[in-house]
């Protein structure tokens, strides 16, 4: 059983930044397809960012020039970097798995693990 746990929300002034972690119980990361996701109350889950197995990031139109996403296989981390900061960002983050990788673009995994989400605000 993977296990999944973000940290790293809260609140955070327009054009400022945030890093959110996503740390795994279990060493799966160096062969594991990792995403984050975003969903506000009334709308559909976004995909905002994903990276696969050998580092092959993607990202939603909406966040590319401004998320980063990366991992630290020691740390059994991923992490998204976000700056410059939208209210339109703001929403519920989860980070989801999938072992095994994919080979293709990493948001369109089948990630079938997720953590319990962290609440990201701007204003």
């Amino acid at each position: 059983q993977v296990q999944l746990v973000e940290s790293g929300g809260g609140s955070v002034q327009a054009g400022g930044s945030l890093r959110l972690s996503c740390r795994a119980k279990g060493t799966i990361y160096y062969d594991a397809c990792v995403g984050w996701f975003r969903q506000v109350p009334g709308k559909e889950r976004e995909g905002v960012a994903a990276i696969d197995y050998d580092e092959t990031p993607g990202y939603a139109s909406s966040v590319r020039d401004r998320f980063s996403i990366f991992k630290d296989n020691a740390k059994d981390t991923v992490y998204l970097q976000m700056n410059s900061l939208k209210p339109e960002d703001t929403a519920t983050y989860s980070c989801a798995a999938e072992l095994g990788g994919y080979g293709g673009n990493p948001l369109n995994c089948a990630f079938a693990y997720w953590g319990q989400g962290t609440q990201v605000t701007v204003s």
